[in-house]
């Protein structure tokens, strides 16, 4: 990987990563719902800004229904889980916990598209399940046990959702241009948000501080982060991005220590660790500088 793709994934992760901590302070004023929605609304505005402005056509309506699945699985609803984790739980924590999409994946993999599931595939998502357990028996919130059990399923269900997204765009998308996708997506999850955020309005009126939170979310940690995203694949392949799965934790971490104070615990360390562990071993994924084996699936915050 040339030096400059380098620097794109991991702007790519510091972005993603930082997009735990705008959701951790945006969430509780706004609520996950109205959050969400301004969020893949305001980002689909911003992509189609994009496309006028580079003068390219966007071709989403022959697949309209696909859209609107994609949309909600891969968007509105794990969004909604993310943030509605992030009322209880650190912005670190939740940021881990994502890095179980890959897991999920392969298992949806296994159960829908009947992929061949390994020895090492097994052992890696027994590996992850303990490393959740470690997160989940460790205190790293402060919360009740009850706040900290539902956080926890809500996170783990968005990377469901994530792995049967995966799984339903590789079917149904293919040969479809990564930048429609990207505005599909965000077009679909807000129009499934719309009706749900008709009866969400938060109960205070949002500070300076929230408002820039939302405005970054959307535009630069989704928006942006997907026209990185998407040309890093290009340049690179989609087995090398995955790597971007090991570094969105890591700078979920930094970013919550340094401007939330969250402090990481050594369970938190040792979870985190097993995690990464069981994806490189479920994904196969290699480093950035190493070479890549193209049998693996890819994941995405």
């Amino acid at each position: 990987m040339k030096a400059r793709d380098l620097i794109i994934l991991f702007a790519l992760a510091a972005l993603w990563g930082a997009s735990f901590l705008f959701m951790r302070v945006s969430a509780p004023v706004l609520g996950p719902v109205m959050l969400i929605e301004l969020r893949v609304a305001l980002a689909a505005l911003a992509l189609l800004v994009y496309l006028v402005l580079t003068g390219q056509r966007m071709r989403i309506l022959h697949k309209w229904k696909p859209y609107l699945i994609l949309g909600a699985v891969n968007a509105a609803l794990p969004f909604c889980l993310i943030a509605t984790a992030e009322l209880h739980v650190s912005a670190s924590l939740a940021a881990i916990l994502n890095a179980t999409t890959p897991l999920f994946t392969a298992l949806v993999a296994w159960g829908w598209a009947k992929d061949a599931f390994t020895l090492k595939k097994s052992i890696g998502l027994l590996m992850g399940i303990i490393g959740v357990a470690i997160l989940v028996g460790w205190d790293v919130g402060g919360g009740s046990a009850q706040e900290l059990l539902l956080s926890v399923g809500c996170s783990l269900l968005a990377a469901l959702c994530y792995g049967i997204a995966g799984v339903f765009s590789a079917k149904y998308f293919k040969g479809e241009k990564p930048l429609d996708m990207a505005v599909g997506q965000q077009l679909a999850a807000a129009l499934v948000l719309l009706p749900f955020s008709l009866f969400a309005w938060p109960h205070q009126v949002p500070g300076a501080d929230v408002v820039f939170s939302v405005l970054v979310l959307a535009v630069v940690c989704t928006a942006f982060a997907y026209l990185l995203y998407f040309g890093l694949i290009q340049n690179v392949g989609a087995v090398k991005t995955l790597s971007v799965t090991f570094l969105v934790p890591v700078f979920g971490i930094i970013w919550g220590a340094l401007f939330l104070g969250e402090a990481m615990t050594v369970g938190g360390v040792i979870g985190l660790v097993i995690i990464l562990l069981s994806v490189a071993l479920v994904t196969n994924v290699p480093l950035p500088f190493r070479k890549a084996n193209p049998a693996v699936t890819r994941s995405k915050m």
